[in-house]
Order: structure tokens, then sequence, then C-alpha cells
């Protein structure tokens, strides 16, 4: 079985394979997002505490969190599930899914770190891995620079360089802000207000005039009826 730590605050992997069983044993049965100490991998792992966050197993079919098992299940997806995306709408389809119990099938387990050791594990906790990508919504980017909202955030958008071509002008790459207020858009949503506001008058107005015209056609129709049963009234006492 191959194992994959993750360590979030360097940003690295390390992938270790492991064909004892005696060491394996610690993981089995266990289920996804409980913690397991890692000393069995050896004295370097001293202290540290690994959880589990998924795997697969031979055949490719990931675990599911809240299935309770730790074989392969047949379940019926819709939107909204996860290892599910709705190719139309409203439709359904069923998948092969590995349990949330980790067992000796599996190809695959995915570990995370969630306390380190005593002693530095290296290519996982020594180095650090940078940053690919910046962040790409305003808080996020305030958050990371240590903004005020007078602050102009564009300014502050990570560049990625792309890879130089020869007689060229280095160039790099950056996110299209997301949530950025600017005049543009504040002048669309007073549009919007506007237009809902101008909408809604227009529907009381309507409203307004045909509840007259109802009441007009209501009144001509009940002095109808009245015109009506005075003529009878009429007939009917000229006969007598």
């Amino acid at each position: 079985m191959k194992l994959n730590i993750a360590y979030p605050a360097t940003g690295c992997q390390k992938l270790l394979k492991i064909e004892d069983e005696k060491i394996l044993s610690v993981f089995y049965d266990k289920r996804i997002s409980q913690e397991v100490p890692a000393d069995r991998l050896g004295d370097e792992w001293k202290g540290y505490i690994l959880r589990i966050s998924g795997g697969n197993d031979l055949q490719g079919f990931c675990m599911m969190q809240g299935v309770l098992t730790n074989t392969r299940v047949r379940l019926l997806f819709k939107k909204g599930m996860p290892n599910f995306s709705e190719k139309r709408k409203g439709s359904r389809r069923r998948k092969s899914v590995r349990g949330c119990i980790v067992d000796s099938q599996l190809s695959v387990l995915d570990l995370v770190v969630v306390r380190k050791g005593e002693q530095e594990i290296p290519g996982l906790t020594d180095t650090t891995a940078p940053r690919r990508l910046g962040p790409k919504r305003v808080g996020k980017i305030r958050k990371l620079f240590n903004l005020s909202k007078e602050d102009d955030v564009r300014q502050y958008v990570v560049h990625r360089p792309l890879p130089e071509k020869d007689g060229k002008k280095p160039k790099s790459k950056a996110p299209k802000i997301q949530r950025l207020v600017t005049p543009a858009r504040i002048q669309r949503k007073r549009k919007v207000l506007a237009m809902k506001k101008h909408r809604s008058e227009k529907n009381k107005l309507a409203a307004a005039e045909y509840a007259k015209l109802l009441a007009q056609r209501q009144r001509e129709k009940r002095q109808a009826l009245l015109s009506r049963r005075r003529s009878s009234n009429r007939t009917s006492t000229s006969s007598a």
C-alpha cells in the first residue's frame, strides 16, 4: 500500500510505499477523519499524528465519507452529493464508491499531518513548496496583505511569470479579481434597483387600473340585471 502524506504548513507531500502488514495494521478498521499515531512508520516519525483524509482501491474507486463499510458499494448520486457532477438538470446516476473504513484492499491511503513530531522529515517538513497561484477573491487578497478598505487591491494581485520565449519580452499572468466593487458595479446595481422600483410601480398602476375596470364592469352588469328585472316587472303588470 502507498501512503500519501501531506503537510499543509509547507505545502509538501511525501509518498511512502509500505509492504509490511504489521506497520499498516495500525490504519486498518479506522475511518476517514480519524487520527492515528505514526510511530510505527519509523523512528523519525515519533510524535507525529496523522489524520486519514481518503484513499483509493486497486481499481481506482475512491473512499466516501459516511458510507460505513470497508467494501465497494453502488450508490445513487444526485446534485449536491460528493464525487458527482450533474451533467443535466435533475439527473441522477448510480456509481461505485468504497466505504470510509480502511482495509487491505486499498492501493493508496491519503494522510494529513495534524501534529508534528520532534524530528524533521526530509522532503516533507524541511522544505517549503511555494504557492503556484495567489488568491483571487478581494477579501482573501486583503487578508493576505493586511490591507484596509481604502487600499487599491488591484496593485497587490499575485502575478505568475510565464516561461520565456526566445527574443520576446517576459510575460506574466494574473487572475481576474472576484467581488471587486468598482464604479461600474455600483452604477449597475443602482440601475437594477431603479428598474425593480419602476417595475413595482408599473405593476401597482396596472393592478389599480384593472381593479377600476373590473368594478366598472361589475357595476354595468348589475345595472343591466336591474334594468331587465324592471322591464320584466312592467310587462307582467301590464298583462295583468
